[in-house]
């Protein structure tokens, strides 16, 4: 598998049979991506209408073109050290899928990193920690050029527990 860069060229390679594109970013010096075909939009980071009495990692809403979009810090969400929001900080708009539909949320990440295309075959399940670890939102990992990316599954992500939309579990 070789390393895309289709962020610093402009290119789109399209991915090929059995593959698929994700998008990949930083966060807390690891490497995470979420299928590209839900990406909206990479936004810089811009302030947000805070919501009272949301949790920690739900930074607020944004009004984009008309639509509240819900901001999720993804660093907090899984319960790593805040950061200081700085020049690479990104907001990652994302169309997810729930049981009544689909709706739109930002998750605010570290940097975004490139985008890559995966072989399915390439996709490894996450190891087994025998319940000590919730791995619910975690779709694969894959090695690409010696680094380990976590394939996040979006949905279940963002639609578990208070990110929840009302009248849809998880």
């Amino acid at each position: 598998m070789s390393m895309n860069t289709a962020l610093e060229t402009g290119e789109n390679p399209q991915p090929g049979e059995g593959e698929a594109q994700y998008l990949t970013f930083l966060m807390d010096g690891e490497e995470y991506g979420v299928d590209i075909l839900r990406v909206q939009e990479i936004r810089g980071w811009d302030s947000v209408t805070a919501i009272p009495n949301s949790p920690a990692y739900l930074k607020g809403v944004i009004n984009l073109r008309g639509s509240v979009v819900p901001i999720v810090d993804l660093r907090l969400r899984f319960g790593l050290p805040p950061l200081e929001y700085g020049p690479t900080t990104v907001v990652i708009v994302l169309r997810v899928e729930h049981e009544a539909g689909e709706r739109v949320m930002g998750i605010v990440v570290d940097a975004v990193s490139d985008v890559h295309n995966l072989p399915a075959e390439g996709m490894k399940p996450p190891p087994d920690f025998g319940g000590a670890v919730d791995l619910d939102f975690i779709a694969g990992l894959a090695l690409v050029d010696e680094r380990m990316i976590v394939v996040l599954d979006i949905d279940r992500l963002l639609n578990s527990g208070e990110l929840a939309p009302e009248g849809g579990e998880a």
